[in-house]
């Protein structure tokens, strides 16, 4: 019985850990490293609205995102470099939307439009 109450705790406290809201103080909040180029649409306690807009050949610094879908307002091409050094070119098409998993990353707009996406991070 106190091995099932152990365990139970320590699963409360793990769940808790990673759904605990992103800190505000956090050095790599993409609102806070893009500046230029992120900007909040919407937050509250379940999400987080982001339109993203990366001009061609403007890299964006080192930052996070938290999990969550991403749309693509228009057609543009990109490069991702993850914190572990992970290279990734893709083309995102207009309209089309995809799911993310958390990363900490650099984007660069490698192609020849500029960037548009809306990103809405979940806070669970």
């Amino acid at each position: 019985m106190k091995t099932r109450i152990t365990v139970a705790v320590v699963l409360c406290l793990a769940t808790a850990f990673v759904a605990w809201p992103q800190a505000a103080d956090d050095p790599l909040d993409s609102l806070k490293v893009c500046k230029d180029t992120q900007h909040l649409i919407l937050e509250n306690q379940f999400v987080r609205v982001i339109d993203d807009q990366i001009p061609v050949g403007v890299t964006e610094p080192l930052h996070r995102h938290r999990h969550g879908v991403v749309v693509y307002v228009n057609t543009y091409t990109n490069e991702q470099i993850s914190q572990d050094g992970k290279r990734t070119i893709g083309e995102r098409k207009a309209g089309t939307a995809s799911w993310s998993e958390e990363t900490v990353h650099t984007v660069k707009n490698t192609g020849t439009t500029p960037s548009h996406a809306i990103r809405i991070e979940l806070k669970y």
